[in-house]
């Protein structure tokens, strides 16, 4: 999952995990500033009753099958309360199914099966569909049948096109909104609050600074309910990896989210991230903290559960993460009342002559979204279902939810329901599970945080008032120690989009790339060698990492990571040719 960090996805990813992902995404936390759809004001341009709403004029009930390459765990097959009015509206269930294990190799094996689904969300790997000839190319559907899919894109359609060989639109972009503006940080490096708190706020700002507030207050508690406190947890069970040990290099190296290479902004040249001078420090510095007894012996080990499980107990004071990826396990100690041992996130880097870029804008990305199969049993009508949901009436349902049962108009003002509200922040499985919302963000294409509506309100709830609203106590006890004036978000202690320019190539890793290309055969090498080479080097001996490091390096050198970085570098400027 990239980016948006899957990117957090920033954006990650079903907005379950925001989505609890939900994401977005994330996309990877690949915060994110865009213009928004007109004249590039924060309010979106007035629609038309008919194009706001336009209901599918075919109600008869039919059921899509649905594959999507992110989990959710509060899928409700749509017996949730938005998911039977988006039945009632439209006529339309979903018999979904959610990737377990690698989602790649699941959609490797769609796309040789012959046996597609309806529908298809497969992120970056929409080109095993498309190569596969799996999937229709949408153009001519969005412009007979999706009015609101036209106006939502906008003049960024092109963004949406998959090559300039090949312009056809394969997927709806679905994991970045339109005009989306970031108001709260959901990645770089947790802090339990008890520990800055307990330590007097001590300025978070280097992994010197990380590690010297999780050694002194170990010192102090070296023991929770019993059993040993742990210093820092990572999650490396399968794609967790990228967000948990592989992104963070970059983050804390001044770099932002480009997948799995560094994008010189002048030139546009390609890096393979992992061979900057400078993030061999970062993983020394992991490696370090291995050998100080401060990293979790079993964090290459433990599987996702038992990460969320073990951060539950309240015994881990540090994370690296993004908070859609350990959500559970916070939600289930805010659920038992200890607050004091939610997570708090700092901009740390390895060193203060570096600044964090988790909120660099890439504009809007378009890339990863729904695809409609060759197979699909009525393409006009599952075209229909996906245009009703990026309608007006359609977003402020999934985002929402239902007017009087989740949230009021008084004097034009669309306001969440306090007791909904309470439930969104300590009970959030159940309530996605109940009530939907959450459940349907990522279907179609739609508006971003900090867009209004004809209203005049919010597409979505992510807004700093509301954002403020679901914070308890001791969260806004500790974003104020730590001065955080403007939203009051933890975005506050990040260096703002304001001071980075918007990436004209939006996110290198949504660039969809065949797995059978040059490149992709190349990158799974890199893969494969990096993800076995960087857990090795972390947990060895400090006198072996230096030259485990030049072995690591050697062995990229040797699997053609030059060519690869040529290539992408090739991808990078095609990308900015066809967005002209």
């Amino acid at each position: 999952m990239r980016g948006k960090t899957a990117k957090g996805l920033s954006m990650f990813l079903s907005a379950a995990m925001i989505m609890s992902i939900f994401a977005a995404c994330g996309k990877s936390n690949d915060s994110k500033e865009s213009a928004s759809p007109a004249a590039g004001s924060s309010t979106a341009p007035s629609a038309s009753t008919e194009a706001s709403k336009a209901p599918a004029e075919d109600l008869t009930p039919i059921k899509f099958s649905f594959f999507s390459e992110d989990p959710n765990p509060n899928w409700n097959n749509m017996q949730d309360e938005v998911g039977k009015v988006l039945t009632e509206k439209t006529g339309v269930t979903l018999q979904a199914e959610f990737a377990v294990g690698d989602p790649q190799q699941k959609v490797a094996l769609i796309a040789s099966s012959g046996d597609y689904p309806d529908l298809i969300s497969a992120k970056q790997d929409v080109s095993k569909l498309v190569d596969a000839g799996a999937v229709l190319d949408l153009t001519d559907l969005i412009d007979k049948y999706a009015p609101n899919i036209k106006k939502v894109l906008g003049d960024q359609i092109s963004h949406a096109r998959y090559s300039n060989e090949d312009k056809g639109i394969y997927a709806i972009p679905s994991y970045d909104g339109i005009g989306q503006k970031y108001f709260t940080a959901g990645g770089g490096f947790e802090l339990q609050h008890a520990v800055v708190k307990e330590l007097g706020y001590p300025k978070i700002r280097t992994v010197t600074d990380f590690e010297n507030a999780i050694k002194a207050y170990k010192d102090k508690h070296p023991t929770v309910d019993g059993k040993p406190t742990i210093g820092l947890t990572l999650n490396a069970d399968d794609w967790h990896m990228y967000i948990s040990v592989t992104n963070p290099a970059f983050l804390a190296t001044g770099g932002p989210d480009d997948g799995e290479y560094y994008i010189n902004p002048q030139t546009y040249e390609a890096q393979y991230h992992f061979t900057r001078p400078e993030e061999k420090e970062y993983f020394k510095w992991l490696n370090h903290m291995n050998d100080i007894g401060l990293l979790d012996k079993e964090s290459f080990t433990q599987k996702y559960d038992q990460y969320k499980a073990k951060i539950a107990t309240g015994r881990v004071l540090g994370l690296i993460d993004q908070d859609w990826d350990y959500g559970d396990g916070e939600k289930a100690l805010k659920a038992a009342g200890k607050f004091d041992l939610g997570y708090g996130h700092y901009p740390v880097t390895v060193s203060d002559k570096y600044e964090d870029h988790s909120f660099q804008s890439t504009g809007f990305s378009g890339g990863s979204g729904v695809s409609i199969s060759k197979n699909c049993k009525d393409p006009v009508r599952a075209i229909k279902f996906l245009d009703y949901l990026a309608s007006d009436e359609g977003q402020v349902l999934m985002f929402w939810g239902i007017e009087g049962k989740h949230y009021t108009v008084e004097n034009g003002v669309r306001t969440v329901i306090p007791a909904v509200n309470d439930r969104k922040i300590n009970d959030a499985s159940n309530f996605a599970k109940e009530s939907g919302i959450g459940n349907y963000n990522l279907l179609s294409a739609h508006y971003g945080d900090g867009v209004k509506d004809p209203s005049g309100n919010y597409y979505t709830t992510n807004f700093p008032e509301q954002i403020v609203a679901g914070y308890n106590d001791v969260e806004k006890e500790v974003l104020k120690a730590y001065g955080a004036t403007n939203y009051g978000t933890w975005k506050d202690l990040f260096p703002s989009e304001d001071k980075f320019p918007v990436k004209p190539w939006g996110a290198s890793w949504n660039i969809p790339i065949s797995a059978d290309s040059d490149l992709g055969v190349i990158e799974q090498k890199l893969k494969d060698i990096t993800w076995k080479r960087i857990p090795e080097m972390i947990m060895a001996k400090p006198d072996q990492f230096d030259k485990l490091w030049d072995a690591y390096m050697a062995e990229l050198d040797k699997s053609g990571v030059k060519k690869a970085n040529e290539l992408r570098t090739e991808a990078i400027k095609q990308r900015l040719e066809l967005w002209k």
